[in-house]
């Protein structure tokens, strides 16, 4: 290992992490563990909701491009959204980095970006370890995971319980691929094409690969504060990542209920729309791989779509709850 290397990763790391702690953070970066003060007076009754994650081959096209400034945006928001859909405030993040050659440079671009998504939603990172592993990542491959711990009131948990047939399924757009499907995505793409645009996109292919996976975070709190104040609440939440619709929709549903989901409630956006064509993908691969441009749905009460609307305004209506009978698909399309 390059000890100097390490030692300027580490001072950087320590600098950046810095401008994310919050009061509840004793201590700082370098400890054997990392410490934080829970606040018992915010949260009676508290359930602790954990999430760890990783950034998948998302990876390769950022190393293809040399590029990892929203890499680590990526790592943190996948798992505040976790978090997040359980009703949960997130408290603090920790990563893991390993690398079969450490770049300081690069090891504070990643770590800054984590710091930028940190900061946005308010949540601490308190540490983290990074590895250097030659024997185990050849070149300039590494991999990330991040951790997050937030804290909810027993009474104020999300756990689709309440889900009944006949109320209302909405959905919050995504950013992008999110950190899903960039597996086939680098089967049917060639790097010589990532700085192309595609039809129907402003942007380049390399672009709109690498935007970040977006937090969730404040539009559930938005929408649980008008659905309160209209007499409802949030019954169910599913963060659309790996598995897609099919994979998790039903997880956020008491069982005998599922979702028909009406195709023409949103449109889907172009990236995905080459994806699937140059694949010649079928729609349950592709809505199995991929979001498809839908990152978060949420199963409210009957009656409040105008109120949801009116709290998100990106929000789509995709249709409502059903019940299922054994063996029948719990996401059906209309």
């Amino acid at each position: 290992m390059d000890l100097a290397e390490g030692d300027r990763a580490v001072a950087a790391i320590r600098e950046i992490a810095a401008r994310t702690a919050g009061a509840q953070v004793i201590g700082g970066i370098g400890g054997f563990g990392s410490l934080f003060a829970f606040d018992s007076d915010r949260w009676p009754d508290p359930v602790l909701v954990s999430s760890t994650d990783g950034v998948g081959t998302k990876l390769k096209i950022a190393i293809a491009l040399d590029r990892f400034d929203t890499i680590g945006m990526d790592l943190v928001n996948h798992c505040l959204n976790d978090v997040a859909v359980s009703g949960a405030d997130p408290l603090f993040f920790l990563d893991y980095l390993a690398t079969g050659r450490l770049d300081a440079d690069r090891a504070a671009a990643l770590v800054g970006g984590m710091a930028d998504a940190c900061v946005a939603a308010g949540v601490s990172l308190v540490g983290g370890e990074t590895a250097e592993l030659p024997g185990l990542y050849a070149g300039d491959d590494f991999d990330l995971a991040g951790f997050c711990v937030g804290a909810v009131a027993r009474a104020d948990l999300i756990d689709g319980s309440a889900v009944k047939p006949g109320d209302s399924l909405i959905g919050l757009p995504s950013s992008g691929l999110h950190t899903n499907g960039y597996s086939l995505v680098r089967r049917l793409f060639g790097a010589d094409e990532y700085e192309t645009h595609l039809t129907g996109m402003d942007t380049t292919l390399a672009e709109a690969l690498l935007v970040p996976h977006r937090s969730y975070l404040f539009d559930v709190r938005r929408l649980r504060t008008a659905l309160r104040a209209a007499d409802g609440d949030i019954r169910s939440l599913a963060h659309l990542t790996g598995g897609g619709w099919a994979g998790n929709i039903p997880r956020t549903l008491p069982a005998r209920c599922g979702v028909v989901v009406r195709r023409d409630g949103w449109t889907v956006p172009p990236l995905f729309q080459r994806i699937v064509e140059r694949g010649n993908l079928a729609d349950g691969e592709a809505f199995a791989t991929f979001n498809m441009g839908i990152g978060l749905t949420a199963v409210i009460p009957a009656g409040l779509q105008m109120v949801a609307q009116a709290a998100l305004p990106e929000s789509v209506q995709l249709g409502e709850v059903i019940t299922v009978a054994p063996g029948e698909p719990r996401v059906q399309w209309r």
